[in-house]
């Protein structure tokens, strides 16, 4: 197996851990609430104004992935990131957009 296919199969397994979890803007905004400070459900269902159910549909995933944790303290869980480098992830993702809506415009404004 060459370098190439070295590569191949370590991005499938990126692709299948991580990526298809950070595929929503709602988990992506549950992991920018995170990188805060920990959050229970109840503080993420306040924050984000979507049901409890569909909070914890999101937070199962990024859980599954290994992208947050949960801890118990008494009847509460508490989320959190267990990845913190993450956030600088999507910082950079947000910029490439930001970079690339201007190059749109600025190429709309050319031809226009």
């Amino acid at each position: 197996m060459d370098a190439y296919d070295l590569l191949k199969v370590e991005l499938d397994e990126v692709v299948q851990a991580m990526c298809k979890a950070l595929n929503d803007p709602k988990r992506l905004l549950i992991l920018a609430i995170l990188g805060e400070e920990p959050r229970t459900v109840t503080q993420l269902v306040q924050l984000i104004g979507s049901p409890q159910a569909n909070i914890s549909q999101h937070l199962a995933v990024l859980r599954d992935r290994g992208i947050v944790e949960a801890a118990k303290d008494g009847n509460s869980v508490i989320y959190s990131l267990r990845y913190p480098r993450l956030l600088d992830v999507i910082s950079i993702l947000r910029e490439v957009f930001q970079d690339e809506v201007e190059r749109r415009g600025n190429l709309v404004s050319t031809l226009g």
